[in-house]
């Protein structure tokens, strides 16, 4: 057993340094074929209507991303008022983006929430409630997108245009079968590993899908701003959820290289390569650098918040 534990870790290990290596040779030969004086033109043509309306895109999209936690208070009940959850959620989805789920998701979290004065086994619960609201979401917009036969695989891709349906079918049964776990399985306490968790009620299930489908429909859309007017929403919306199973398999911070290579994989025939790049380029500054700097500046006030004495002293209801 533990051989065959062993051979399943190397060969997993291969698969991703191959994958890496994919990767960086579909990069090294995009970037030989683009004209940067293009990009940085194209780039410069952004009208400041466009970047108002990436702009706030970007807004839109992190408060959303806030109402995860503020949908994760309801769900353990802790007292933290909603402006200073608000604000580590912001300070912890922007981490979390650009070095990685592990340190800025998690690992922020734990920092900023055990300095309000939570309790690991309540933080714990509040990470596994937002990681599952993006991923449920997820499910349920790419499941509704590929069932839809609206996204159309480039020739020799590996999933087939008869096969996204069939995907997007399964994805929605998932989502499906989350919901009457919620209903069957509400106020039962499961016991894993020494942590108790609940599935929530399904009123708020529906809370965690809508939140979370809205916010990856808003990121598509700040790409789909940023593309040349030609592209099609659902084009882009495909290789963004693509990207990301891609950027979460890889574990690379940012999803550096990946996004790119997805995108070219998948829409390089209808983009050329200076405008794609510039798209991108954009859309990470926009969604990835500027909020990283206004977390920083907000990690700092967080942590000067503590050091001034105020740990929010919240009084923590005692684990199921």
């Amino acid at each position: 057993m533990t051989a065959h534990r062993h051979r399943w870790r190397r060969a997993r290990r291969i698969a991703f340094y191959v994958f890496l290596a994919l990767v960086a040779f579909l990069l090294v030969r995009y970037a030989r074929s683009v004209d940067w004086e293009q990009v940085g033109a194209t780039l410069a043509g952004y009208g400041s209507g466009t970047l108002a309306i990436a702009i706030a895109i970007t807004v839109g999209s992190y408060l959303l991303y806030s109402c995860y936690d503020l949908a994760a208070r309801r769900y353990v009940r802790h007292p933290l008022p909603a402006p200073r959850v608000m604000a580590i959620s912001t300070v912890c989805y922007a981490f979390s983006l650009n070095v990685g789920a592990l340190v800025g998701g998690a690992g922020f979290r734990y920092r900023l929430y055990a300095h309000a004065g939570l309790g690991l086994g309540t933080i714990s619960r509040i990470v596994a409630f937002t990681v599952g609201t993006n991923w449920l979401g997820y499910l349920l917009l790419a499941g509704a997108l590929f069932a839809s036969g609206r996204v159309v695989p480039p020739p020799h891709w590996p999933v087939s245009g008869r096969t996204l349906p069939l995907l997007g079918a399964a994805m929605l049964v998932a989502v499906a079968v989350y919901l009457v776990a919620c209903r069957v399985t509400h106020g039962r306490v499961f016991h894993l590993r020494g942590h108790h968790f609940r599935l929530p009620s399904v009123p708020l299930a529906l809370v965690q899908l809508a939140l979370a489908a809205t916010n990856w429909s808003l990121m598509a859309a700040l790409l789909f701003v940023l593309m040349p007017p030609h592209v099609s929403y659902a084009s882009v919306l495909g290789a963004l959820l693509a990207a990301a199973v891609a950027s979460a398999i890889a574990h690379i911070p940012a999803g550096i290289g990946v996004l790119e290579a997805v995108f070219i994989a998948l829409l390089g025939h209808q983009v050329p390569p200076p405008q794609m790049l510039a798209a991108l380029l954009a859309y990470r500054a926009c969604y990835y650098l500027g909020p990283l700097l206004l977390a920083i500046a907000g990690y700092a006030a967080l942590e000067a918040r503590v050091r001034g004495g105020d740990r929010g002293h919240a009084q923590v209801p005692a684990d199921p």
